[in-house]
């Protein structure tokens, strides 16, 4: 990843465009795994071509896994669950991906070796124990004992046994690797599961696995019959919300400005960013509306505003928005008022301390902000604009930390310089190339 820093210092002009945004990257990885257990050939169309999903492919080429790429789509051979192939001193690496990290342990519960997982200085600092726990309750064996985070070695067993777990985090990646651990196991494996996006559950159905949902009002309750084969799956990945977070508040903060976003996963579990900012005073609109195997796609009308208001934000909607509170807390500051986050100590354990370093940098542009280890308050100021000079570095190479700066310089203005300038292919690779498709005089390297 590249060390040198990107230069902005010009605003971004009045723009009505038309765009398309990368391929979900939830479901990019979800895709990926699933096809490679599963029996046959599954293709999937805008797969998402960042880092992330790379390494999600390359970690399952290594485990023996036939894939194939053409001009239109990924194409991967699954030869069933039992289909990996193990070898001694395997290592695999998740680079900085907690959603590979995390979900390939629990497709490993049967592996035959001691497998090796190893990732970047930013995963390698994330926490692991959160499924090391229940995966061990399948009978799977870690090492060293009591470590929990990267690098860990796991071993599967012979013995796979169902679980019953409770996940409390609200964390759609812990839930996912025990449903994935689960069609290894033999019998009824049985979740109780605080709301997180159900992306996972969604192609279980499609899929035909044997599940079974119960919802309530905070949690879902999922049962998977274990050991039972499932086909091959074709996918047109929609566009990535997250990624379109970005747009959608340049929009909102840039002048006499309409965007339309093109074919959008609005999966209720991931639209919280839509529901706040109309709270806040946009009016973001869903138009052709549409069911694709489970998933709701529209595309997305989001026109400039003269002003936005503060938001009391209720904790509800912390699952549904947690990777896109960055660029919202880049909205409040230019609203009209105090807003205020709060139960948000999940954001300090991604990449990088969001939290923390959300209110840094919005202090360095002279937003004034309260912090405390859950929460947020912040002082917006409609009026908000920059002439001085701002440098952001020391930010763990966080691609949401490098697009949220990206987007204050293009709508607030000053003079800045971003340090790790290829950060944002983590998740988003055509976030420059869509750049200067807004504007023209925008001519950012590639």
């Amino acid at each position: 990843m590249s060390k040198r820093p990107i230069y902005l210092n010009s605003k971004i002009n009045p723009f009505n465009k038309k765009i398309k945004v990368d391929g979900d990257k939830s479901l990019s990885i979800r895709w990926a795994l699933l096809a490679s257990m599963a029996i046959g050939n599954s293709k999937a169309f805008n797969l998402l071509e960042s880092e992330d999903v790379l390494s999600t492919l390359n970690v399952l080429k290594k485990l023996g896994v036939k894939i194939k790429k053409t001009k239109k789509f990924y194409e991967i051979i699954g030869n069933g669950l039992n289909g990996y192939k193990y070898k001694s001193n395997m290592v695999l690496n998740a680079g900085n991906s907690g959603t590979l990290g995390r979900l390939i342990l629990g497709t490993l519960i049967n592996s035959k070796k001691k497998i090796k997982l190893i990732g970047d200085q930013s995963l390698s600092r994330r926490d692991f124990s959160r499924v090391i726990e229940p995966l061990k309750k399948f009978g799977v064996s870690f090492y060293p004992k009591n470590r929990n985070f990267l690098p860990i070695y796991i071993k599967g067993t012979k013995f796979i046994r169902p679980i019953k777990y409770v996940e409390n985090r609200g964390s759609a990646q812990c839930k996912t690797s025990v449903m994935i651990a689960a069609l290894n196991a033999p019998g009824k494996t049985i979740i109780k599961a605080k709301k997180s996006r159900n992306h996972t559950e969604l192609l279980y159905k499609y899929l035909k696995i044997p599940i079974k949902i119960k919802n309530s009002k905070k949690y879902d309750y999922i049962e998977i019959e274990g050991k039972k084969n499932f086909g091959s799956i074709n996918y047109k990945i929609p566009s990535d919300i997250s990624s379109s977070a970005f747009f959608i508040v340049l929009t909102l903060l840039a002048q006499k400005s309409k965007l339309i976003i093109k074919e959008v996963n609005i999966n209720p579990s991931r639209i919280g960013l839509i529901t706040i900012l109309n709270k806040m005073g946009a009016k973001i609109s869903f138009k052709n509306i549409k069911k694709y195997k489970g998933e709701k796609v529209a595309d997305l009308l989001v026109k400039s505003v003269k002003s936005l208001k503060a938001i009391n934000c209720p904790s509800s909607l912390n699952s549904s928005t947690i990777d896109e509170f960055l660029i919202i807390f880049l909205a409040a500051a230019k609203a009209k008022g105090v807003s205020y986050f709060k139960n948000l100590s999940e954001l300090n354990k991604k990449e990088s301390p969001r939290l923390d370093l959300g209110s840094k940098i919005l202090n360095s542009l002279g937003v004034k902000t309260v912090l405390k280890s859950n929460s947020i308050k912040i002082y917006g100021n409609p009026n908000l604009k920059l002439n001085g000079n701002y440098t952001i570095k020391n930010y763990y190479k966080d691609h949401r930390i490098f697009l949220m700066c990206f987007i204050a310089a293009l709508t607030l203005g000053g003079n800045w310089k971003i340090h790790d300038s290829d950060s944002f292919r983590t998740s988003f690779p055509s976030f420059l190339k869509i750049i200067n498709q807004l504007d023209k005089k925008l001519n950012y390297e590639i």
